[in-house]
This record gives structure tokens, C-alpha cells and sequence, in this order.
């Protein structure tokens, strides 16, 4: 009797644990394995888009190095393969509006010019 017990008790345990995945519990080998399509598909869109590698760390700094260098050559091998040209991208500096500071390029003409002409340099002629 007590081992009839004991199983249906195991069987009412085991049964609820079997459905783990169905709860959202991921293991490490699901999250590594997401972890490295998510580099991989990065690097694959900054290659397609005509982005150097270390743009692209710049651009996706938690994403991992190794599966976006991965997805970035594999990308590099296919479109040499069948002879595709990169996407220009559509952001003018992709480094300026990750990390959200202007280039000194960019600013402002009254901000750059701080040398004044000499005192006894002459004005153009007025015509």
C-alpha cells in the first residue's frame, strides 16, 4: 500500500515539473543560445549596412563581441558571394547619436571662431 502511495505521490510531483518551459524558466544553454542569435543577427545587419566592425561594438555595447563578429563575417562571406552592395545607413553619425555628444565639426560657427583679427588688419572694400 505505501508504495502505491509513493508512486502516485512522485507521479504528482514529477508531472507539474514537466511543464518547467511552459512556466517562462529558461535554462543557461536557452539564454547563451538566444544571447548568440541576437549577436549574430547584429552583426549581420551592421555588415549589411556598411558598418565597420567596431562601429558596430560601439553602436550594441551589451551584445557579445564574439557572435556579432561571427554574424558580421558571415554576413561579409554571403554578400561577396552573390555580389550585394551595402545599405547606406540612414543616421548621419551613428556614433554621434549613440552617444549623444557633437562632433566639434558640427558646432556652432560663433562657438569655433574665438581668434579675432589683428587690430591693424584691413576690412575688405565695400563695393
Amino acid at each position: 500500500m505505501s508504495r502505491l502511495v509513493l508512486s502516485a505521490l512522485i507521479a504528482v510531483v514529477a508531472l507539474p515539473l514537466a511543464g518547467c518551459d511552459q512556466l517562462g524558466i529558461e535554462s543557461p544553454e536557452k539564454i547563451a543560445a538566444a544571447r548568440a542569435a541576437e549577436g549574430s543577427a547584429i552583426g549581420g545587419a551592421c555588415r549589411h549596412a556598411g558598418r565597420a566592425i567596431e562601429d558596430c561594438y560601439s553602436l550594441n555595447k551589451k551584445a557579445d563581441k564574439a557572435a556579432v563578429f561571427a554574424g558580421w563575417r558571415e554576413m561579409n562571406d554571403y554578400m561577396r558571394e552573390n555580389k550585394i552592395d551595402a545599405v547606406s545607413p540612414e543616421l548621419e553619425d551613428p556614433v554621434q547619436s549613440a552617444g549623444g555628444k557633437k562632433p566639434a565639426a558640427e558646432a556652432p560657427a560663433s562657438a569655433t571662431q574665438t581668434a579675432k583679427a589683428p587690430k591693424d588688419a584691413k576690412e575688405p572694400a565695400a563695393q
